[in-house]
């Protein structure tokens, strides 16, 4: 098939020297700050993303994808060892793991978690390799008016899927969406709310408003907090799972990591979705649904496969529709657009190296990850005992040369601090902020297709309604924004998000 003889040409791209030490650097430094408890993948990936704009596209976003697989796994860490989740997806793993850790499985709890999202980043990176030409095709047969439908639909699932409120959820949608349309209107060449600015002619920039928002903010959330690390006692023994807890382990790695890799296609949060999703199957399933929340193994497995597999499936619609299904895919077109690439099918012709390249790359990210991690344990068991007084500095000092360096200007630095305190604000206000990025990613492409397809049709608003695809996108939007505002729905919704 032609999509294993461009896998193997991915391959070839993949496991150069400079690819292969930059993928190891990120999946390094991914862990290294993601282990931080409260420091997730998308805060990690902002306040690392200056690092990768003297790269080539390739090679930059090879090192994105590896800094994202280790802050997921950072979270991982954090939650079996100290029980506090690193991000969205690993609140579940805490419940079991740091129960098996408190027993003196915490060696066990951490070889289930990485050797299961290996398994699950293998069959993620299979399907994406897989499945992605097809899904191309069928987006290269898109008009304006059905991908301008189809950016709604993905920002109507991602209000629905946030967590929180859901009319805060729309909220944060709208703002970035505003925000999206500060800077040179595109089709007419006029300043939109630039204020005089000069700053702003070029719009807001990204790396600024996303380190603001997350890093920053999260940031000065966290300073102010006394955190109880229940520290796991003693050294870390025992880095392989026994014969019971493995043969418990892997039917939960198969049906999580199937679970997650249909649900990481859903817009919004498919990931997190998966993670709680999948630990209420496999307690539904056991035999002894009693152990579960003291230490059972399926506990550990399952929500980890789930989570790393819906990461993983994230990716199909990000590369072939150019639709961030959440706020680091937003973050991961965020920097393809700074290598002036436009995420779509047309990346898989004009950009095949980079589409099969990156492709390939996953899977050596994830064996990294096992490879690395495991010996490394101690390390991150003594990085955790720091003083927050210790590392919070050391992260902002680290951020502020990163925003530096985009353009030798401060102004980048002064952008970043007014978000981070919106960020904070937000923190307070329990909004997420996630959506707010998605909207101010997908808010100028909508902008942009909704014009083409006026332009096309005349001025014609009813061309949404009267193309078969457009109108069937736009109706599973409204069916799913009213599906949630029933009060079963809306109840259950709430008691998925209520941990996170």
């Amino acid at each position: 098939m032609d999509w294993l003889g461009n896998l193997a040409g991915g391959f070839e791209t993949a496991v150069t020297l400079h690819n292969i030490l930059l993928c190891f650097t990120g999946v390094l430094l991914g862990t290294a700050i993601g282990v931080l408890p409260g420091v997730g993948p998308l805060v990690t990936i902002a306040i690392l993303l200056p690092l990768t704009y003297a790269l080539e596209p390739t090679s930059a976003l090879i090192m994105l994808a590896g800094i994202y697989y280790g802050a997921q796994y950072g979270g991982s860490t954090t939650a079996i060892l100290v029980n506090l989740p690193g991000e969205s997806g690993s609140v579940v793993t805490c419940i079991d793991g740091n129960a098996m850790a408190r027993n003196g499985r915490a060696g066990s709890a951490l070889a289930i978690a990485a050797l299961g999202s290996f398994f699950a980043g293998t069959v993620g990176t299979l399907m994406i390799a897989g499945f992605s030409p097809y899904l191309s095709k069928i987006a290269l047969s898109f008009g304006p008016a059905d991908y301008f439908s189809l950016m709604v639909l993905g920002l109507i699932a991602a209000i629905v899927l946030a967590s929180g409120g859901l009319l805060k959820a729309f909220g944060m949608i709208l703002t970035g969406i505003l925000l999206g349309c500060v800077g040179t209107d595109l089709t007419t060449g006029t300043a939109r709310y630039t204020f005089g600015s000069f700053q702003l002619i070029d719009g807001l920039d990204f790396t600024a408003l996303a380190m603001g928002l997350f890093a920053f903010g999260d940031i000065i959330a966290n300073a102010g907090k006394t955190h109880d690390r229940k520290m796991v006692k003693g050294k870390v023994r025992d880095l392989w799972p026994n014969k019971a807890e493995f043969k418990e382990a892997w039917p939960a790695v198969l049906r999580g990591t199937a679970l997650g890799s249909v649900l990481g296609l859903l817009p919004g949060g498919g990931a997190t979705l998966s993670s709680f999703a999948s630990y209420s199957i496999e307690k539904k399933l056991s035999k002894t649904p009693e152990r579960f929340g003291k230490g059972a193994p399926a506990g550990v497995a399952a929500p980890e496969s789930a989570n790393n597999a819906g990461a993983q499936s994230a990716f199909i619609p990000m590369l072939t529709l150019g639709l961030p299904s959440n706020g680091v895919m937003a973050m991961m077109i965020g920097a393809m657009m700074i290598h002036n690439i436009v995420p779509g099918p047309e990346v898989m012709t004009r950009n095949a190296d980079l589409f099969w390249g990156l492709v390939a790359s996953m899977w050596i990210g994830n064996l990294l990850l096992v490879i690395i991690n495991l010996p490394l344990i101690g390390i991150w068991v003594r990085l955790l005992r720091l003083p927050y007084s210790y590392l919070f500095p050391s992260i902002l000092v680290f951020s502020m040369v990163g925003l530096y360096s985009i353009d030798n200007s401060t102004a980048p630095i002064i952008m970043a601090a007014g978000f981070g305190l919106l960020g904070y604000l937000f923190n307070r206000l329990g909004c997420e902020p996630a959506p707010l990025l998605l909207g101010f990613i997908l808010g100028p492409m909508m902008e942009v297709y909704m014009r083409r397809a006026l332009l096309l049709s005349k001025g014609d608003a009813t061309v949404f309604l009267t193309k078969p695809l457009s109108l069937a996108l736009l109706t599973t939007a409204v069916v799913l924004l009213i599906s949630v505002l029933s009060p079963v729905i809306r109840r259950k919704r709430e008691e998925v998000f209520v941990e996170d």
